[in-house]
C-alpha cells in the first residue's frame, strides 16, 4: 500500500501584534463638517439618511462618528472626499509609515509581507497593480508569464503537482565501479527540502534562544533548514532542520556535538579547515559561507561544492547587483562543466516572494531568508542598515505559536507564489527553473535593444 503523502504546508491565521501604520492621514476641519451637516439637515428636512450619508465607498467616514472620527487604516488615497469636498477634508502621506531602513523595501512591501504571514495567502490586489512596471535590481527582471505554454497552471489549486524540491549538496560527475558492483569512486551526498528556500542565522541584534527556536520549528514545519550559530545549536536536540553555522575560532568545540548535524555550515573559506572538518564529519554535508564577490569558481576547483554567497541588504555584491554575481558565477561554472556538481544558496535583499524565483533564474539552487522573517515577525527596524553597529532591531515579545505560524503562513504563501510562476512557464519542478534566462526579460537588455543608438539614452 503507497504511503505516498502530497507535500502540504498547513496555514492557520495569525493576526498582527500590532498595525502597520496607514498609507494616508485623513485631515478633517470639524467645524467646517459640523456646519456642512446643519446646512444639509436644513437643506434636506431633516432626512438623516441623506445628511449623515458621505462620498466615501471604502468605508473611512463610516464610523460611529463619521467624518469626525476618520478610519485612516481604510484609506486608499482614491481623493474623491478632497475633490468633492477641499475646503473640509484633505489627505497626506502617513510619515510614520516607513519600509526597512538600508534597504529597497518599502512600507508597500513591508504591507505584503505582513499580509502573507498573517494569512498564509497569495496577495491579490483587485484594483490591479499601481507600482511601477521596471526598476533597480530585481524590479529590473520580468518574468515570462505566457499564457500560451500552461500545461500546468493549476498547481496552485491542487488539480496538478508542480515539485518545489531543491536538493542540497555534493554530486560526482560520474559514479565508477569495481568488478563487483560496489562504488568504487566519490558517491553523491545529497538531502532534499521540499522548498527552495531556507532561513538563515538572525542579525545578531535579535539573535536569542527563543527566536532560534522558532525558525528551527518552522524549519521543521515546513520540510526546510534553519541556520543556527553553533554555540546554540550544539545546546539543542538532534534536528535535521538544524544547520551549525561554524566561525574558525570555534572548530575545536565542534568536539562537544553530541549528535551528527546533516548539513554544516563554516563561515569563510580555507581549504585546509575545509578538508579538515569534511574528515571530521563525513557523514554531513559540509557547506561554506562566504561574500558573494568571492572567486567562485576558484573555490570549485579546489573542492568546495555546496556555497552559501552573502551579499548585502540591498541586493549589492562589490559594488554589483547579486542577480549579476549569481549569473555570472554560474555561467563560469557551466563553462567548467562542474555546474551540475555544485549547489549555490544566496542570501542579501531577496526579500520578496517573486525574489526567489528571480534569483533561481540567475542561478541559484535556493535561497536564504534573513530579513523577510523579521519583518513577518514584526520586528521594529531603527538606524541606517541592518548592520549591528548601525542599526538597531527589535522584536516585540515573541509567542512561540504565534511567531512559527507566522513564518509558517509566509513560507506557504511565497511556496503558491512560487507554483503560480512555475505554473505560468509550464515547468512542473523547480529545479528546472535553475539558470533558465529564457524564461525571463531583463529591463536593461531590452532598452538597449529598443533605444541604442538613439541620441540622449544612456544604456
Amino acid at each position: 500500500m503507497s504511503t505516498y503523502k502530497r507535500y502540504h504546508i498547513e496555514t492557520k491565521p495569525a493576526p498582527d501584534l500590532y498595525p502597520h501604520p496607514s498609507r494616508f492621514r485623513v485631515r478633517v476641519k470639524k467645524h467646517r463638517l459640523i456646519g456642512l451637516l446643519l446646512k444639509e439637515l436644513v437643506q434636506y428636512r431633516g432626512n438623516m439618511p441623506v445628511v449623515l450619508s458621505r462620498p466615501c465607498v471604502y468605508g473611512v467616514f463610516s464610523g460611529p462618528l463619521g467624518g469626525l472620527a476618520p478610519r485612516e487604516h481604510s484609506c486608499v488615497g482614491c481623493l474623491r472626499c478632497t475633490t468633492q469636498y477641499p475646503d473640509i477634508v484633505q489627505i497626506h502621506p502617513n510619515p510614520e509609515r516607513a519600509g526597512l531602513p538600508g534597504s529597497d523595501l518599502g512600507p508597500d512591501q513591508v504591507d505584503t509581507i505582513l499580509y502573507e504571514a498573517r494569512t498564509g495567502r497569495v496577495p491579490v490586489r483587485g484594483a490591479g497593480y499601481r507600482g511601477m512596471f521596471g526598476g533597480p535590481g530585481w524590479d529590473g527582471m520580468w518574468t515570462d508569464m505566457s499564457e500560451i505554454v500552461r500545461p500546468t497552471r493549476d498547481g496552485i489549486h491542487g488539480r496538478e503537482f508542480i515539485s518545489t524540491v531543491m536538493e542540497i549538496g555534493e554530486k560526482p560527475p560520474y559514479l565508477a565501479f569495481d568488478e563487483e558492483g560496489r562504488v568504487s569512486g566519490s558517491e553523491p551526498r545529497v538531502f532534499a527540502i521540499q522548498v527552495p528556500f531556507l532561513f538563515d542565522v538572525p542579525p545578531p541584534a535579535v539573535r536569542s534562544d527563543a527566536l532560534l527556536h522558532v525558525t528551527a520549528e518552522a524549519a521543521r514545519r515546513i520540510d526546510s533548514l534553519a541556520v543556527v550559530p553553533f554555540p546554540l545549536a550544539a545546546g539543542l536536540p538532534e534536528s535535521p532542520e538544524i544547520v551549525p553555522l561554524v566561525r574558525s575560532e570555534e572548530d575545536a568545540a565542534l568536539e562537544r556535538m553530541c549528535w551528527i548535524p546533516r548539513m554544516l555550515l563554516l563561515e569563510g573559506w580555507n581549504r585546509e579547515r575545509y578538508e579538515r572538518i569534511r574528515g571530521r564529519f563525513p557523514e554531513s554535508v559540509v557547506a561554506v559561507r562566504v561574500p558573494a564577490g568571492t572567486d567562485v569558481p576558484e573555490m570549485v576547483r579546489a573542492g568546495a561544492r555546496v556555497l552559501h554567497l552573502v551579499a548585502d541588504e540591498t541586493a549589492r555584491a562589490g559594488g554589483r547587483f547579486f542577480g549579476d554575481v549569481i549569473l555570472e558565477i554560474h555561467r563560469k561554472l557551466v563553462l567548467d562543466g562542474v555546474r551540475e556538481e555544485v549547489t549555490l544558496i544566496g542570501s542579501g535583499g531577496i526579500v520578496l516572494a517573486e525574489h526567489v524565483p528571480k534569483a533561481i533564474i540567475c542561478g541559484l539552487d535556493a535561497v536564504a531568508l534573513e530579513m523577510a522573517p523579521m519583518v513577518a515577525l514584526q520586528a521594529r527596524f531603527r538606524g541606517p542598515g541592518r548592520d549591528p553597529g548601525a542599526a538597531a532591531i527589535r522584536l516585540p515579545g515573541l509567542d512561540h505559536a504565534w511567531a512559527v505560524q507566522r513564518l509558517v503562513n509566509l513560507s506557504a504563501s511565497w511556496r503558491d507564489q512560487l507554483l503560480e510562476i512555475l505554473g505560468a512557464m509550464g515547468l512542473r519542478e523547480v529545479r528546472r527553473l535553475r539558470g533558465e534566462v529564457g524564461r525571463c526579460m531583463f529591463q536593461k537588455e531590452l532598452e538597449r535593444e529598443a533605444f541604442a543608438g538613439i541620441e540622449g539614452y544612456e544604456g
